[in-house]
C-alpha cells in the first residue's frame, strides 16, 4: 500500500520536485516569530520558523514527537527540564509528552517536523 500523498499548502513557496534553500525561504521580522507551514498531512506537518532574538515559545507539551532542524543561527531548548543548544546543521528530537520550550538568544531559523502517526511495522507489529 502506497503512503498517502502530502498536501503542499503553498505550491508557490515550495515547488515540488525542485531543490530549495529553506533558510532563505522565510525572512526574519523584527520582534517576531514568523512561520510558514510547508506540508501538512494526516501523519504530520513540516513548518519553517524564523525567530528574532529575544522571542520564545514558553514551556508546553505536545502529544507527538517533533524534530527540530536548525537551519540558521542557534536555538536554546529546554527538554524535560534539561537545557541544551543546537546550531545550524544540527537536529534535536523532542519526544511526545515531554515538556519543552524554545528560546532565541540570537535569531535563528528552524524546520519543525511534527510526527502525528507512525507507520505500521511489517508483519502487523505496532
Amino acid at each position: 500500500m502506497a503512503p498517502p500523498a502530502l498536501k503542499v499548502l503553498d505550491p508557490a513557496a515550495l515547488p515540488p520536485a525542485a531543490p530549495q534553500r529553506l533558510e532563505a525561504a522565510l525572512d526574519y521580522v523584527a520582534g517576531a516569530v514568523v512561520s510558514r507551514t510547508l506540508v501538512k498531512a494526516g501523519g504530520g506537518s513540516v513548518t519553517l520558523f524564523a525567530f528574532e532574538a529575544g522571542q520564545e515559545l514558553s514551556e508546553h507539551t505536545a502529544p507527538f514527537d517533533a524534530l527540530v532542524q536548525v537551519l540558521d543561527g542557534e536555538v536554546a531548548l529546554t527538554i524535560g527540564g534539561a537545557p541544551l543548544k543546537a546550531r545550524a546543521g544540527e537536529t534535536v528530537l523532542m519526544p511526545a509528552g515531554v515538556p519543552h520550550a524554545v528560546r532565541a538568544e540570537r535569531r535563528f531559523k528552524m524546520l519543525l517536523t511534527m510526527i502525528r502517526e507512525t507507520a505500521p511495522r511489517p508483519g502487523g507489529g505496532g
